[in-house]
């Protein structure tokens, strides 16, 4: 052995995460879970609310619409109101609004009503987004991000396999009211999660509007992954929020489509829990293959689907590409401004939940004005330019 390699030091041992530290992620993965089947559950009882409240599917949509709109505007704004405030307290008062939510729509006579019902759930959709999208930062050592960012945003593939499902599932059996209200009570069980197993998370600093347009203009990387999460998410939204129409003009019973919603939920689920070391080492491939996987599921849907099994094969084509789309979306982010990750994190909410608002809304145009099958062909488009943009976003370095 040389004189070097005897006084070499020994690079020091990775940091573990502790229990502690995981259990304080899996609190906030249940939060994810809880705000994410708030937004999407509409999805799988479209019929059956505006069939009971006197609306068409186009209009019953716009329960995708509005949220979706009030938290592109609530994430920076939230961000920027509650900057010296401690982010778990944050955190509990968004989960208690989001049970109030759910509890009123379960009482609503009246669409309007149901609307501003909404309206709460946007305000606490876009705000815990803007927090929880990149805590991970904070709750585990630095070599754990991705993992527990995956983590984290493995509750939207739960969301989808076992919120949207089983309360289009309690919808069918029990009425969308007793769905509505099961979602309230999963709210304040997230509420407890939180208040128990996340430490204290004081503000690193106060945020303004200014700082957040400076990194807009600034920030090359930041400004590509906009442009990411608007392409990725409108063409996702344009569709999957007609899924069911989609499906009965396929000639698929109304009664499988709880069963074809896990299909794709289990798929999305599966393929978050593993991007989780795929996005730390091929962020732009997997940007890219999702895409594809995605505009593939989209065509074949409008072309081949006849069945029930070529429908659950083509819908977990799509929940894989769609699973890997917030943890590799929000890493791009996180490494185009690394040093402010809340901010990003806000933008990145607000250009997301506005693509969910824009795609819904122009899909249910679309729905209403010809056959549901036609938003497929618009999301499929949306999807070409994403190669290029991931190809090209040189701001961000693997």
């Amino acid at each position: 052995m040389s004189v070097l390699e005897r006084v070499r030091p020994t690079p020091p041992a990775t940091e573990r995460p502790t229990l502690k530290q995981w259990l304080s992620v899996a609190a906030v993965t249940l939060g994810v879970f809880t705000v994410m089947t708030a937004e999407m559950l509409p999805v799988g009882l479209l019929t059956p609310i505006g069939a009971e409240l006197g609306v068409s599917e186009g209009t019953a949509g716009l329960m995708i619409t509005v949220p979706g709109l009030v938290a592109a505007v609530a994430a920076p704004v939230s961000t920027v109101l509650t900057g010296r405030a401690d982010r778990r307290r944050v955190l509990l008062a968004l989960a208690a609004l989001v049970a109030a939510a759910n509890f009123a729509a379960a009482l609503v006579t009246d669409f309007g009503l149901m609307l501003a019902a909404r309206v709460l759930v946007g305000i606490s959709i876009g705000a815990f987004w803007a927090i929880a999208g990149g805590i991970a930062l904070r709750l585990v050592p630095e070599t754990y991000v991705p993992r527990a960012t995956a983590a984290v945003y493995g509750g939207i593939g739960a969301a989808t396999v076992l919120g949207v499902p089983a309360g289009t599932f309690i919808g069918g059996h029990l009425g969308w009211r007793t769905a509505l209200a099961a979602l309230g009570g999963l709210s304040l069980v997230a509420l407890a999660a939180i208040a128990v197993l996340v430490p204290r998370l004081p503000s690193t600093g106060v945020i303004r509007f200014s700082s957040l347009t400076r990194m807009v203009r600034a920030n090359a990387g930041v400004r590509t992954g906009l442009a990411l999460t608007f392409l990725i998410v409108s063409a996702h939204f344009i569709a999957y929020t007609y899924i069911r129409a989609i499906l009965a003009e396929n000639g698929i019973a109304d009664t499988a489509a709880g069963g074809l919603l896990m299909a794709f939920g289990v798929a999305a689920l599966l393929a978050t829990v593993a991007s989780g070391s795929l996005i730390g080492t091929r962020l732009r491939a997997t940007l890219v293959g999702l895409a594809a996987a995605m505009a593939l599921a989209m065509a074949l849907m409008s072309l081949t689907v006849g069945g029930v099994i070529a429908a659950a094969a083509v819908l977990m084509l799509w929940g894989i590409g769609y699973g890997m789309v917030s943890p590799a979306v929000q890493t791009w982010y996180l490494r185009a401004a690394p040093r402010e990750a809340e901010a990003a994190t806000s933008l990145n909410t607000m250009m997301f939940n506005l693509s969910i608002a824009l795609g819904s809304l122009a899909g249910g145009l679309v729905v209403d004005a010809t056959a549901a099958r036609a938003v497929l062909w618009i999301g499929a488009l949306l999807l070409v330019p994403v190669a290029l943009l991931a190809g090209r976003g040189r701001a961000v370095e693997e």
